[in-house]
Order: C-alpha cells, then structure tokens, then sequence
C-alpha cells in the first residue's frame, strides 16, 4: 500500500517538507559518492539523522561501517567526533573528566568526545561494558553528569556506533540498555560486483572521503527535524504500532518484545520516512518497512532458536515479518491525514 485513495501529498503547514527533501537528497548523493551500491543503508542512515535518533551499524570487517558513518558525519558542517572503543577505554575517555587546577585551586571539567554533534563510535562492542554504558544518558537524556554536575550536549546530538557480529573474536554482546537507545539497526552486507568493481577504481588511488564536503549545516538538521516531529500520525496509524510492538511481546518465541521506548522510536522514525517521501503524514507502509531495523536488534529470543546455526539477527526479521503477516492493517479514514486549514 504505496498510498491511500484520494490522499494527496499534503504540505505540511508548519513548514516546508520540500525543502526537507531537497537537504536529504543533497545529503544522500554526498554519501552515495563514497558508499557505492548502498541507498537503503544510506536513507535509513538518514531517517534516523531526521529523528533524532542514533544508528548502530554491524556487520563483518571491511565492508564500509566506518565509512558510512564518517561520511555521513562529513556531509554535515558540524562537530564530529570519533571514539576508538577498545578494551582498556574508561568512562572518562568517553564523557570527559573533572581535573583539578592548581591555578584556580579548583576542579574544572574537561568535556569528552561525546561533546560533539555526531559521535562516531568505532567497534562499540570491543569496549567493556562500564564503558559502553557511558553512552546511556548521552544517549537518552542529551546530557552528561560527571561528579555530580549535569552538562547539556548541544543539538543535533547523534550516536553512530559500528560493531562487528558477536560471534567474532574480541567482541562482547551490547547489553539490552544500549541496544534499546539505538534507534535503528542496519548491516552493510558485501557489494554487488558491479558496485566492488567500481570501488577498486574510485577507491584504488585516493581516500573518497577526502572529496567529501559539508552540503548542509548542523543548524539546518535542527530545522529540519523539529518539521520531522510535525508529522502527522492518526489514531489508527498510532494504534497499529502499538498492537505490533505487542505483538513481539506475545510472541512465543520471543523471550524479550519491544519496550515502549521502540514504539516512540518507531513512531518519530516513520515520521521521518514519511518526510523523506514528501508527505506530511506516516502510512503503515511507512511502520512496516521500519520495522525490521527498528525493533529486531532490541529483542531477545529464547535460547532454543538459534542451535539451528540460523544469526540471530535473521531470526529476528523472520519473526518480525510474522508479526506483520498476523496484525491487521488499519483502513484509511479521515484521521488519517491531517485537516486542511480552517477545519
């Protein structure tokens, strides 16, 4: 279901989601130039910029997670810091430390990476877990709390984290916490031929994220995203996320279903795709095609399923495609789109 009968694509009065299109497009075709081969990791990359969200990237070594994420960072005119997460990485490598001054005879605060716009962590799950939970207020609050002071991180705020599969030496899983205040998660995969081929052309002589340049401003996502949140969503649309992200938590083989904060994450998610499809209200299309990278690397399934060898994270989309199959799609009605002006 593309679209509903008679639904037009409405403008959304509280601002321009043309212009909203005209920024991600620019933004897309910046990391397009680097990432060959990749426009669905690229929009849901872009999806979760809008929504105020954080991404986390997995997938096996070298098949472009950092580049991705550096390149997306690039193609924005803002503060980007990186974090190399290793086993040895503390806290106060990540948020930052209170050093005490022997000119001022008193503690000052050295602010950490996390003070940036978009934090770039490189192979998060290599960390030990003190120190992937630094992340969690960062991530959830927009705020960092170091010996009892509370310090405000500047907008936009976004987490992209890279992690290679579990099963590989020298990682550990995320615990559920983190997981769960990832927005989205999404797998490279390996290039088509014709994609590699170009890439060892392009690629071969120089480094493609040095031709990368900023094609829109931090100030201009914060503008865009607050249009994001503008969205509309009706009643009907609101209440088949809510039987969906049920769904998971009756499911018998599902030991752990989508907490609440997936459902918000799904809802601002499907704004922001409806946005990017220059529509100023969220079809269940726009639910169900988020569904899979919104809620499958937060549950937990029970232990039996996966002796059969089959990843995890496929059984997880299996099952949530199971979920789709069994919940009823709402009908269109009036709620469905947002009054006209004057009504």
């Amino acid at each position: 279901m593309a679209t509903e009968p008679g639904m037009p694509h409405w403008r959304d009065p509280a601002g321009d989601i043309g212009q909203l299109t005209d920024v991600a497009d620019r933004v897309q075709r910046s990391v397009a130039a680097v990432i060959d081969g990749k426009p669905e990791a690229i929009r849901t990359a872009l999806v979760v910029l809008l929504s105020e969200g954080h991404l986390l990237i997995e997938d096996v070594p070298g098949v472009g997670k950092t580049m991705l994420a550096k390149a997306l960072a690039r193609s924005i005119d803002a503060r980007v810091r990186r974090i190399q997460f290793t086993p040895d990485l503390l806290p106060g490598d990540v948020t930052g430390v209170s050093i005490y001054n022997q000119a001022t005879r008193d503690f000052e605060f050295r602010p950490g990476p996390v003070f940036a716009n978009i934090v770039v962590g490189d192979e998060i799950n290599r960390a030990e877990p003190k120190a992937q939970s630094a992340l969690l207020e960062c991530m959830e609050e927009h705020q960092v709390t170091v010996d009892g002071m509370t310090y405000r991180l500047e907008a936009p705020f976004m987490v992209i984290a890279t992690q290679n599969p579990v099963e590989m030496e020298g990682t550990r899983p995320l615990p559920e916490a983190q997981r769960d205040r990832f927005t989205a998660r999404i797998s490279m995969g390996y290039p088509s031929p014709a994609a590699e081929f170009a890439m060892l052309d392009s690629h071969g002589n120089a480094d493609p994220l040095d031709d990368v340049v900023p094609v829109t401003s931090a100030a201009e996502i914060v503008k865009m995203s607050a249009l994001v949140r503008s969205v509309h969503v009706s009643d009907e649309v609101r209440q088949y996320i809510v039987e969906l992200v049920g769904a998971t938590r009756r499911h018998p083989q599902i030991a752990l279903g989508a907490s609440p904060r997936a459902a918000l994450h799904l809802i601002r998610a499907s704004r922001a795709a409806a946005a990017l499809d220059r529509r100023a209200f969220v079809l269940p299309d726009d639910v169900q095609t988020l569904l899979v990278p919104v809620l499958a690397h937060r549950l937990l399934l029970h232990p039996e399923l996966t002796l059969a060898g089959e990843p995890v994270t496929d059984l997880a989309a299996r099952l949530l495609s199971d979920v789709i199959a069994r919940t009823p799609i709402p009908r269109p009605g009036p709620a469905a789109r947002p009054p006209r002006r004057g009504h």
